[in-house]
């Protein structure tokens, strides 16, 4: 029997009392993105719109994207897939010349549904050639108080927890997050090459109460404290910057300069809510598609399944010039500035939910 696509016992967001219920989160939606266009205005960044029909979804192992085909006149077929972030099609422009842009692009993520998370979001993102991943700092905080502003709220908050977006954002590193909540010495168990020990992470889990269950790598453990011990800790009081990844997750991050066992990306959290997600973008091919080999060896592991490598964005990366990046969960920012509970009552129209 086919899924269902509407529960009876809930009104669908269209109703005249729901929507009414629903209009002032949306209503600062809008005030809250006129406020961040007028940021990138004032600071000569061009608003792009990169296309969702991408040759390759994005190549992490646990994002998964929706897969569809092309059908040209003469009937030949080319399989595409909706993005699941505008980040190819970006660095593709600065590969070709731009220098400040950033863009409001809708993505689309598979398998994700609950109060933070929909198949159909907004990603704000934006880059800056040139300038280090330290400006992308000074730009959430700058945009953290334009929208309480816009909002008309003076804080943040979200399921209890509150931030002040006034106050300049803390900034931690990984090791020092792991260290101070859940007493582990993550670094410890990465080397100058970047390679892992799992053993000495597992011992050091289990110490913290983490469960180390069979067939775990090393990443499964990280994310597990990263969600179980830290996560819940980040964005209290003020919002939290946490900085200095490991390379190992450095995902499209160059390493550090100061420390090869970490990389030069952030994130942005607040009322423990991860919000962003930064990077010193890294240009060099082979290391790019090496990592992106080892993320899709994982999801063939993990999922059964891989995704095609975008071998364009591999080409444009030789020709990228230095610069940072960051992509931001807009829904995510209205929500936690209107006190929104769950991102539907920021969507205009949700997609409508499967249920059996």
């Amino acid at each position: 029997m086919p899924p269902k696509t509407a529960n009876p016992a809930v009104s669908p967001w269209w109703t005249p009392h729901v929507h009414a219920d629903r209009r002032g989160f949306l209503l600062a939606r809008g005030r809250i993105q006129s406020a961040l266009r007028g940021f990138f205005a004032e600071r000569d960044f061009i608003e792009v719109d990169p296309a969702s029909l991408q040759v390759s979804p994005g190549n992490e192992a646990h994002l998964h994207g929706f897969a569809t085909m092309a059908v040209g006149p003469d009937g030949s077929a080319l399989p595409l897939y909706l993005h699941t972030s505008p980040e190819f099609a970006c660095k593709k422009l600065l590969a070709a010349g731009e220098r400040r842009i950033a863009c409001f692009a809708h993505v689309y993520r598979n398998r994700e549904r609950g109060p933070l998370h929909h198949p159909e979001f907004t990603m704000l993102e934006w880059y800056r050639v040139d300038e280090s991943y330290e400006a992308l700092m000074d730009d959430c905080a700058t945009m953290l108080a334009l929208t309480a502003e816009a909002a008309g709220n003076p804080q943040l908050t979200y399921r209890g927890r509150y931030a002040d977006p006034f106050q300049k954002p803390e900034r931690l590193s990984v090791a020092e997050a792991f260290e101070q909540f859940a007493s582990i010495d993550l670094l410890g168990s990465v080397n100058e090459s970047g390679e892992t020990d799992f053993d000495h992470l597992a011992a050091q889990s289990r110490r913290a109460g983490i469960r180390v269950a069979d067939g775990d790598v090393w990443a499964d453990l990280y994310s597990r404290v990263l969600v179980e011990k830290i996560e819940p800790n980040m964005g209290i009081g003020r919002a939290t910057i946490l900085d200095h990844y490991p390379v190992s997750e450095a995902a499209l991050a160059r390493a550090s300069a100061m420390d090869a066992r970490v990389a030069e990306r952030f994130e942005l959290y607040a009322c423990g809510v991860e919000l962003a997600n930064a990077f010193g973008e890294l240009r060099d091919p082979a290391e790019q598609r090496r990592r992106f080999e080892i993320e899709m060896a994982e999801k063939a592991r993990v999922y059964g399944e891989r995704y095609p490598l975008d071998e364009d964005f591999l080409a444009a990366l030789a020709l990228m010039p230095e610069a940072s990046g960051i992509a931001l969960g807009f829904d995510r920012l209205v929500m936690l500035a209107t006190g929104a509970s769950r991102i539907e009552q920021v969507l205009w129209a949700p997609v409508a939910e499967a249920v059996s």
